[in-house]
């Protein structure tokens, strides 16, 4: 183990994630094929850890204009 990533960014989570809307998907008559269902959780990864780095790059320019704003 030892890398620490959060959640979203964690391939098993949007596998299971897909798993279950397409089992729910199922049930209303939606099949999605086991090789788009992996094509879709390589997507939303990438997609998760585009948008976390974007938040984290908005976060650090916040960052920097409060505390030029406030100088101690």
């Amino acid at each position: 183990m030892g890398v620490d990533k959060k959640w979203w960014e964690m391939k098993g989570v949007w596998g299971g994630l897909i798993a279950v809307l397409a089992g729910i998907g199922g049930l209303f008559g939606y099949t999605i094929a086991p090789d788009d269902q992996e094509a879709l959780t390589g997507i939303l990864v990438g997609l998760a850890g585009s948008v976390g780095g974007i938040i984290a790059i908005i976060g650090r320019i916040r960052k920097e204009r409060r505390s030029t704003d406030n100088p101690k």
